[in-house]
């Protein structure tokens, strides 16, 4: 069996290893795709947009979270490094006895 396919002269080769082969002909036999071109076809275009969507993603969800974080720390709701790490030390002390 060939490592690569063709789905017309006009398009592109390309070679899968082994492994991807054998991985995406199992999605193939479990009706997750009709043949080996579609499947390549899809995965390359769900792999772009995922791509596609990391660039933009401005990470505008995480400004309420550190606006709250700021908040808190303006409040003094917060523990120094110091404090922080006897908290820790103590409690992997107690989970040793």
């Amino acid at each position: 069996m060939s490592s690569a396919f063709s789905a017309t002269a006009a398009d592109m080769t390309i070679s899968l290893t082994q492994e991807q082969r054998a991985r995406t002909n199992a999605r193939i036999e479990r009706g997750e795709f009709v043949s080996m071109e579609e499947a390549v076809q899809q995965l390359i275009e769900e792999r772009i947009r995922k791509r596609e969507l990391e660039e933009i993603d401005d990470l505008a969800w995480a400004k309420p979270l550190v606006d709250e974080a700021l908040a808190e720390v303006e409040r003094g709701e917060f523990i120094s490094r110091e404090e922080h790490q006897a908290r820790m030390d103590a409690h992997v002390a107690s989970m040793k006895e």
